[in-house]
């Protein structure tokens, strides 16, 4: 066995070694940050050209092979990637976190601790409406001054949940009942690890638009603060292909194709072939498909054949 083969370096970032431990705020209370890492960009090209034992040591090799394949979802190189985060995050929002079941994760426990004293806080413009469309989602927001009297009556239910929890706790009542009634906007803690491939999963989802405030907010700083320090080349395929590119389904493509050949009757007809169109007193009905389709077509400056 030569030498070559027998030593290999140590991949590292210098832009994510300058935040490790750094906490980066999120919400009110919450934050997330780096606690270690293993892997970059070269581990991803050096995975995929196991053979040669390193990869190319032309970065724009890299930054294609990288491109190609997550253009083409051979993403199993993306897995020799993996980064640990501690992060604390409101109770509600970790159910939402911890759905995905691809990660290592060891959280905080009130069974042996006591709870943490911080909860997640509303302000009076942050109040939003439930979305008409959308059963799990939200669309605008209340009026200030209505809601000022929710974020007065968020204010007292959390300090009373609070001062009865810490009541149980002193008249000697177990950890894991006296916690029972504390609300779930109350903060845990946990260590995330999780490789590149899923991580990037989990952005994909949780950076998306329609996706909870909340959640989103942490896949914010999670996505442009960290991972575009870590493996600047991934992400930024992942960017343009995941994040901002547009996927169209065939059925779609058939529209599309319509409209750039100037036949808006024939789209129109493709989408009601579809079942993705349907009119009611000369309006389209709702399908949330169609919508999803309009949505992209307006981002790209197509206009609605249907809605001319």
């Amino acid at each position: 066995m030569n030498e070559e083969a027998q030593r290999l370096s140590r991949y590292f970032s210098a832009e994510l070694d300058e935040i490790l431990g750094k906490p980066f705020p999120v919400l009110n209370d919450g934050f997330v940050r780096v606690v270690d890492y293993m892997g970059t960009d070269e581990s991803i090209v050096q995975a995929a050209r196991v053979s040669y034992g390193k990869g190319t040591k032309k970065r724009h090799e890299d930054r294609g092979l990288i491109r190609y394949l997550l253009r083409h979802n051979h993403t199993t190189p993306f897995e020799m990637c993996e980064i640990k985060l501690h992060v604390r995050v409101p109770m509600d929002t970790w159910r939402q976190w911890i759905r995905h079941r691809t990660a290592n994760v060891n959280e905080y426990s009130t069974r042996y601790s006591v709870a943490i004293d911080a909860t997640q806080t509303t302000q009076a413009h942050q109040w939003r409406l439930q979305a008409e469309n959308n059963r799990q989602g939200s669309a605008g927001f209340l009026d200030k001054e209505k809601g000022r009297e929710l974020s007065a009556q968020e204010e007292e239910l959390h300090n009373r949940s609070r001062e009865i929890y810490n009541k149980r706790l002193e008249m000697g009542i177990a950890r894991e009942q006296a916690r029972k009634d504390l609300p779930l906007c109350t903060y845990t803690e946990a260590y995330w690890k999780i490789d590149l491939h899923n991580l990037l999963h989990f952005l994909s989802l949780r950076m998306e638009e329609h996706a909870q405030y909340e959640i989103r907010a942490y896949a914010k700083i999670i996505g442009e603060e960290i991972v575009a320090r870590w493996a600047p080349l991934a992400w930024e395929a992942f960017s343009d292909y995941k994040l901002k590119g547009k996927y169209f389904s065939d059925s779609e493509t058939e529209i599309l194709k319509a409209i750039y050949a100037g036949d808006k009757q024939k789209a129109v007809k493709a989408a009601e072939n579809f079942g993705l169109l349907k009119f009611k007193n000369g309006e389209p009905t709702f399908n949330l498909e169609r919508m999803e389709l309009e949505e992209k077509l307006q981002e790209m400056g197509i206009g609605l054949p249907w809605a001319e």
